[in-house]
């Protein structure tokens, strides 16, 4: 009955559906690694809130390079933990990253580089401001007082962000729209940690000008739903060649030919016609 499921034609169905779904069986595995690095991100930002904070060094290594290099990238389970660090703030090489939102308005978010007591920097993100008021999203704001002497941060480790862009210096600051640590840091005057502080305290305090840049937990459910919906896909196109199969047999057999249609002038006449 389903020996033509050995011809030539049929192998070839086959052999489609089930390339088809094996894509469909990788693609959702490929969702659930997603799935698993982002809910692994979630959970670093959760234990960040409650852990007690490291010293840089144990998250950040120290760049080994000269003047303008940048130092190894943050481990994976580093990112998003809390780690503080001691040194002086360089008000010389402020890094303004425009286009960046909060509570859907665009404005800035102010970099600055902490110069350690070893003569390296790490840059710190001390916030976000708004534009000057009536000159535009791109117009330059002012940068509130950056403290003078020592001081002590607190933060979120954050890995370098992906793209590139130019970094220009306008106005005796520096300005790019992404940050990115390597362009950064051939800016400047001394080597650069391959991360950078999303800043949570501060001693002295911080400007109250300052709002805090919010941390987003990435939607791994999307994901999730991602993983489901492919492998459906995979069996449903594996079930869907069965059916196929089984209604070429049931016709080839005879088994769902076309019916004849009844010839009601041969059925008794009803009780109601009588």
């Amino acid at each position: 009955m389903y020996r033509f499921l050995l011809t030539p034609r049929w192998l070839g169905y086959l052999a489609l559906t089930l390339v088809a779904a094996a894509l469909m069986v990788f693609l959702g595995n490929w969702q659930l690694d997603r799935y698993r690095g982002r809910t692994a991100i979630n959970e670093r930002i959760d234990a960040g809130s409650a852990m007690a904070p490291a010293p840089l060094r144990d998250a950040l290594p120290a760049p080994t390079g000269g003047a303008g290099s940048t130092g190894p990238a943050p481990a994976e389970q580093a990112t998003w933990t809390m780690a503080t660090a001691t040194g002086r703030y360089d008000t010389a090489n402020i890094v303004l990253v425009r286009g960046r939102t909060v509570d859907r308005e665009v404005g800035f978010e102010v970099l600055t580089p902490l110069v350690l007591a070893d003569g390296t920097a790490v840059l710190v993100d001390r916030g976000w401001i708004p534009p000057v008021p009536g000159g535009g999203a791109t117009a330059q704001p002012t940068v509130p007082a950056t403290p003078t002497g020592e001081v002590t941060v607190t933060g979120r480790v954050v890995s370098s962000e992906s793209g590139g862009g130019t970094v220009d210096r306008r106005n005796g600051k520096l300005e790019t729209r992404r940050i990115s640590i390597s362009r950064i840091a051939g800016q400047l005057p001394y080597p650069v940690a391959g991360g950078y502080l999303l800043l949570d305290q501060q001693t002295p305090a911080a400007d109250p000008t300052f709002q805090a840049v919010p941390i987003g937990h990435t939607n791994n459910w999307q994901n999730f739903g991602y993983v489901v919906q492919w492998w459906l896909f995979a069996g449903m196109s594996l079930v869907g060649y069965g059916w196929v199969a089984r209604r070429e047999a049931r016709r080839m057999a005879g088994l769902d030919g076309p019916r004849t249609p009844a010839d009601r002038a041969t059925e008794p006449a009803s009780s109601a016609s009588a």
